[in-house]
Protein backbone atom coordinates (compact mmCIF):
# COMPACT_ATOMS: atom_id res chain seq x y z
CA UNK A 1 0.00 0.00 0.00
CA UNK A 2 1.42 3.41 -0.95
CA UNK A 3 0.98 6.58 1.08
CA UNK A 4 -1.59 7.82 -1.47
CA UNK A 5 -3.69 4.71 -0.83
CA UNK A 6 -3.50 5.23 2.94
CA UNK A 7 -4.17 8.96 3.27
CA UNK A 8 -7.42 9.75 5.01
CA UNK A 9 -7.96 6.18 6.24
CA UNK A 10 -8.99 5.83 9.88
CA UNK A 11 -5.94 5.65 12.12
CA UNK A 12 -7.49 2.57 13.72
CA UNK A 13 -6.70 0.69 10.50
CA UNK A 14 -3.02 0.81 11.50
CA UNK A 15 -3.30 -1.60 14.46
CA UNK A 16 0.43 -2.16 14.87
CA UNK A 17 1.25 1.56 14.94
CA UNK A 18 2.86 2.94 18.07
CA UNK A 19 1.70 6.55 18.26
CA UNK A 20 3.96 9.18 19.84
CA UNK A 21 3.48 12.86 20.58
CA UNK A 22 5.91 15.57 21.54
CA UNK A 23 6.68 16.04 25.21
CA UNK A 24 6.22 19.77 24.49
CA UNK A 25 2.50 19.21 23.95
CA UNK A 26 1.76 19.08 27.67
CA UNK A 27 -1.39 17.49 29.03
CA UNK A 28 -3.92 19.37 26.90
CA UNK A 29 -4.07 16.71 24.20
CA UNK A 30 -4.08 19.33 21.46
CA UNK A 31 -1.36 18.01 19.23
CA UNK A 32 -0.51 15.59 16.49
CA UNK A 33 0.75 12.08 17.01
CA UNK A 34 3.24 10.30 14.77
CA UNK A 35 3.76 6.59 14.12
CA UNK A 36 6.41 4.80 12.12
CA UNK A 37 4.69 2.17 9.99
CA UNK A 38 6.16 -1.21 9.11
CA UNK A 39 6.39 -0.09 5.48
CA UNK A 40 8.84 2.66 6.49
CA UNK A 41 6.19 5.32 6.00
CA UNK A 42 5.14 7.79 8.70
CA UNK A 43 1.53 8.28 9.78
CA UNK A 44 0.21 11.43 11.46
CA UNK A 45 -3.09 11.82 13.32
CA UNK A 46 -4.88 14.35 15.51
CA UNK A 47 -4.49 13.38 19.17
CA UNK A 48 -8.01 14.63 19.96
CA UNK A 49 -9.45 12.21 17.38
CA UNK A 50 -7.28 9.09 17.59
CA UNK A 51 -9.64 7.01 15.45
CA UNK A 52 -10.01 9.77 12.88
CA UNK A 53 -8.18 10.04 9.58
CA UNK A 54 -4.42 9.70 9.36
CA UNK A 55 -2.07 11.21 6.82
CA UNK A 56 0.70 8.92 5.60
CA UNK A 57 4.04 10.18 4.29
CA UNK A 58 6.94 8.48 2.56
CA UNK A 59 10.30 8.56 4.36
CA UNK A 60 11.52 11.25 1.92
CA UNK A 61 8.45 13.43 2.51
CA UNK A 62 8.79 13.10 6.27
CA UNK A 63 12.51 13.89 6.17
CA UNK A 64 11.84 17.04 4.14
CA UNK A 65 9.22 18.13 6.69
CA UNK A 66 11.55 17.50 9.64
CA UNK A 67 14.33 19.51 7.98
CA UNK A 68 11.86 22.35 7.37
CA UNK A 69 10.87 22.28 11.04
CA UNK A 70 14.50 22.35 12.13
CA UNK A 71 15.04 25.40 9.90
CA UNK A 72 11.96 27.08 11.43
CA UNK A 73 10.29 27.28 8.01
CA UNK A 74 6.85 26.53 9.47
CA UNK A 75 6.86 28.93 12.42
CA UNK A 76 3.58 30.64 13.25
CA UNK A 77 3.34 34.23 12.03
CA UNK A 78 4.56 36.68 14.66
CA UNK A 79 2.22 39.14 16.26
CA UNK A 80 -0.93 37.05 15.80
CA UNK A 81 -2.55 35.09 18.61
CA UNK A 82 -2.88 31.40 17.86
CA UNK A 83 -6.68 31.62 18.21
CA UNK A 84 -6.80 33.85 15.11
CA UNK A 85 -4.96 31.39 12.88
CA UNK A 86 -6.84 29.11 10.61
Amino acid sequence: MTSDDSNGRPASLFPDAVWRKSSASGQLGNCVEVAMLGSGEVAVRNSRHPSGPALVFTPAEWSAFVVGMQRDEFALPTGRPVAQLG
